[in-house]
């Protein structure tokens, strides 16, 4: 008998640490926890008010919030790439406009024919293939 192995089932869940907080959830927050004590320690009050609540925010929304099924840093990363690419294209015209009609007017070439590289299976294969896969190998059609 084959060896039987057990297939993973949510892989693209994250596992939970503390309740329902992951692992990258708490790393997040112990960051943000860790700069709002230094900034407390080293700004008068009302900076770090001033300072912290922003820094809270972003730090919870980062830490939970999800975007199209996706951490929200994903979305971040995405939404600045997507700003870091030009937003017009431009097409570098060489041609004029009679050789564009002349070139679109050509008949396009005839592909070359491309000879299978294997030949199908007969229906006869085909069902010993199947019956070797169904049996988990105990039949072997080289033994009739």
């Amino acid at each position: 008998m084959p060896d039987q192995y057990v297939v993973p089932q949510f892989i693209d869940a994250e596992d939970k640490i503390f309740g329902p907080i992951t692992a990258r959830q708490f790393i997040i927050l112990m960051v943000v926890g860790m700069m709002v004590f230094m900034f407390f320690k080293l700004l008068p009050f009302v900076t770090f008010l001033i300072v912290d609540v922003p820094l809270v925010m972003l730090g919870g929304t980062i830490a939970f919030v999800r975007i199209n099924g996706q951490p929200f840093h994903y979305f971040m990363l995405n939404l600045v790439q997507t700003l870091k690419k030009p937003h017009v294209r431009v097409w570098d015209k060489n041609l004029n406009d009679a050789q564009i009609r002349a070139y679109v007017k050509q008949a396009p070439p005839v592909p070359p024919m491309v000879e299978p590289r294997k030949t199908p299976l007969g229906s006869s294969r085909l069902q010993e293939l199947a019956l070797v896969v169904n049996t988990g190998g105990v039949y072997k059609p080289d033994e009739e």
